[in-house]
């Protein structure tokens, strides 16, 4: 017998009352994210934990990472991983909110350099933490020791005509500019002076002149040096792709330089538009924890902020990142030096 009209209308209404009430009972908590941070079995095993679900978004640069926050104010996103040099940028624009560091319980458990948020540039603002560390990475130089025939000392190896056209490079304008101002023995790397731009713009025309090709991801980067039987490589990502290359069978040494190697700190943050902070607190915590820490460091070669890592012992010789001078100078510059402009058409206004 069918059923009076209004008692239809009343099961199809309470039918979408059930649906949506299901559907706002599992969150969706939105991760901006490096390669390697949020692999999908830790991220599987937090939205078990949870009940959560996990969208996971991965970027390869800081420009593009700059692009992804500060397109809508930081609402598409609820937690990404920055460095430290970055991070001010974020906080300066309002697109972070400070971080109850006390709620991240896992701390405990991390090295004491990394659980004392005051010694660390760049974290703290206005005596409040905007971000918790997360992982660290030296950017050496990886080299084939069957075509270089000693560890290269300097980073002055990645101009060397000897390997014209077998080195391998990360884009990035603000990271190949401290590179050029080791190379020209400038007063900093993160902080050229109005007088030093001309000779590394000229550094780093004649680098695009040496190198084979630039790279943006580690596991591009490995692809690369073994196809194309490169000898160097500038190693933006550090372990991480020392460990792809020995895993695809490269017979690769890793080196810090003697200028100091560039050295990153990614934080975890939270945006101003997360929709729920007590989830991403919860986020950070748990990739604090002894497994997803342990799995960032047997899988993918990154230190983690529990355990000394051999590849950075020697701290004499880290540059940690700072933040530069002028870093949309930088990446606008470096964009006409990738074009193939010459110096005197790249510093034009």
């Amino acid at each position: 017998m069918p059923r009076p009209l209004h008692h239809r209308y009343l099961f199809a209404f309470l039918l979408a009352v059930l649906l949506c009430g299901a559907a706002a009972a599992e969150e969706t908590l939105r991760v901006l994210a490096w390669p390697g941070y949020a692999d999908v079995d830790v991220v599987r095993a937090f939205e078990q934990r949870t009940g959560a679900r996990v969208e996971v978004t991965l970027i390869d640069s800081d420009e593009v990472l700059w692009q992804r926050v500060s397109l809508r104010q930081g609402a598409d996103f609820d937690v990404f991983a920055v460095n430290t040099a970055e991070l001010q940028r974020y906080i300066a624009s309002g697109l972070v909110v400070p971080i109850d560091a006390d709620a991240i319980h896992n701390r405990a458990a991390q090295l004491p350099r990394f659980r004392d948020l005051a010694a660390l540039p760049g974290v703290m603002h206005d005596g409040k933490a905007y971000a918790i560390p997360y992982t660290y990475a030296a950017m050496g130089l990886i080299y084939d020791r069957r075509q270089v025939d000693k560890p290269p000392a300097t980073i002055a190896a990645l101009w060397d005509p000897r390997y014209k056209g077998k080195v391998l490079a990360y884009r990035s304008g603000a990271h190949n500019f401290a590179l050029a101002a080791q190379k020209i023995g400038a007063r900093s790397p993160f902080r050229l002076d109005e007088g030093e731009w001309p000779a590394a713009v000229d550094a780093l025309i004649a680098l695009r002149r040496n190198v084979l090709t630039f790279y943006s991801q580690p596991e591009e980067s490995a692809e690369l040096f073994v196809s194309r039987r490169a000898a160097l490589l500038f190693a933006n990502y550090g372990p991480q792709q020392l460990q792809l290359l020995r895993a695809a069978g490269a017979d690769v040494g890793y080196v810090l330089p003697d200028e100091g190697a560039l050295t990153w700190l990614d934080c975890w943050v939270v945006t101003r538009g997360a929709r729920d902070r007590t989830l991403a607190a919860a986020w950070i915590d748990y990739l604090l924890e002894a497994g997803p820490s342990e799995v960032l460091t047997a899988r993918h070669g990154l230190a983690n902020t529990r355990m000394r890592s051999p590849h950075h012992a020697d701290d004499s010789r880290l540059a940690w990142l700072e933040p530069v001078e002028d870093a949309e100078r930088r990446n606008h510059l470096w964009e006409r030096i990738l074009s193939g402009d010459r110096a005197s058409r790249v510093l034009a206004p």
